[in-house]
């Protein structure tokens, strides 16, 4: 038997492994990046391999650090400076309580692997050989072989698309082409890719129209059901005709096209205990004008034509089974409200970066921009 950094005991190298890990020689690059590299590049990486994880290794490939996407999306919403080395990032992390991460010798079995993760809580485990340098990485996605996310989505597509007029008369938001095929076929595809299987879609406007062009998903490789609201219930209200749910809601609304990370979206809700998730999206804005700070009647600063950045809502959220209980049946009701409830009864609410690719299609000029972005490939749905 060999022993971990962490203390873990493992099988030696002559017992093996049952598993091809990622390896040195085998992909183990696109997750590694150096200490002076900068954050903003620690998130490019991250985006690149998929796996929500870069492995931070000096020249003698010993283990400094991991940044995961909960790391990255912390961050943006502390509005960290992504130009500073990632080392800055990790010393910061250590001054925060941070711990090193948990690792496992290279040599461990499949089953103790994932005995591992699932016992730490973590979707990946760095393999270091005998003096601890890195010479491969466990991914649960890979070692459960189960990409299906345990997640039941809803995708409000029963609006009137009023910021669409003279598109939105005869054809729904929802069915409007990009990139030759209807937006929310966009939505679906993305949802299936991301491991989702279970759809629920609230429609109303033209609801005969998405409902006859959709079916029942079994095209999409998904299992799709309807919920019709006799009179627009809002974005939450239509939530109430959903009572059979045990899983978590994955909430979208009809016109947003995103290549939102789903599984990413999901931890970070399990990792706060959350309520709810609110997917939020940084905006910036230049204030055209000079801003006085006044104390008083007294002028503190003058800042000239100041950018201000905001967190706004992005349409996408994550909701635990038991808030459908806070939502009455066949009564209109806005996601914004359903929030202040949980908020005023001391209920758990939490913000969400999405830094991914993300447009609201709801207006004209949006719908366009959307359809460029399909034409040079921006867009992957």
């Amino acid at each position: 038997m060999s022993e971990t950094e962490t203390g873990e005991r493992t099988p030696s190298s002559a017992e093996g492994t049952d598993l091809a890990l990622r390896q040195a020689d085998d992909g183990l690059e696109e997750f590694v990046v150096d200490p002076d590299s900068p954050m903003r590049g620690v998130l490019e990486l991250i985006d690149r391999n998929g796996e929500g994880v870069a492995l931070v290794l000096d020249g003698a490939r010993h283990l400094l650090g991991i940044v995961t996407d909960g790391d990255i999306r912390r961050a943006i919403l502390e509005d960290t400076n992504f130009d500073q080395p990632v080392r800055q990032f990790l010393e910061q992390k250590v001054s925060l309580g941070w711990t090193a991460p948990f690792t496992a010798h290279r040599d461990t079995p499949e089953v103790e692997l994932l005995r591992m993760m699932h016992l730490r809580l973590v979707r990946h485990l760095p393999l270091v050989d005998d003096i601890g340098r890195v010479t491969g990485l466990a991914l649960l996605s890979q070692l459960a072989r189960d990409p299906e996310l345990p997640l039941h989505a809803v995708v409000m597509a029963g609006g009137f698309g009023t910021r669409l007029p003279g598109l939105s008369q005869d054809l729904p938001k929802p069915l409007q082409p990009v990139g030759g095929k209807p937006v929310i076929e966009h939505i679906l595809g993305q949802l299936k890719d991301r491991g989702v299987r279970r759809v629920s879609i609230t429609t109303h406007y033209r609801a005969d129209m998405i409902e006859e062009h959709i079916g029942d998903g079994r095209g999409l490789g998904l299992d799709v059901r309807y919920a019709r609201e006799s009179k627009p219930l809002g974005t939450a209200g239509a939530l109430g005709m959903l009572r059979d749910t045990t899983e978590p809601l994955l909430v979208m609304n009809g016109d947003i096209l995103t290549a939102l990370d789903v599984r990413a979206m999901l931890d970070f809700h399990q990792e706060a205990r959350s309520d709810i998730t609110v997917g939020v999206r940084k905006y910036q804005m230049q204030v055209p004008f000079g801003v006085f700070d006044v104390e008083g009647t007294r002028v503190k600063k003058l800042e000239e034509k100041p950018t201000m950045s905001l967190f706004i809502n992005a349409g996408v959220y994550l909701l635990e089974p038991k808030m459908l209980e806070r939502i009455p049946r066949d009564t209109r009701l806005d996601m914004t409200d359903l929030i202040q409830r949980v908020l005023d009864g001391d209920g758990v609410v939490t913000s969400f970066p999405i830094h991914e690719y993300w447009i609201d299609v709801g207006q004209h000029k949006d719908l366009m921009r959307a359809q460029m972005d399909a034409a040079a490939k921006e867009l992957k749905a």
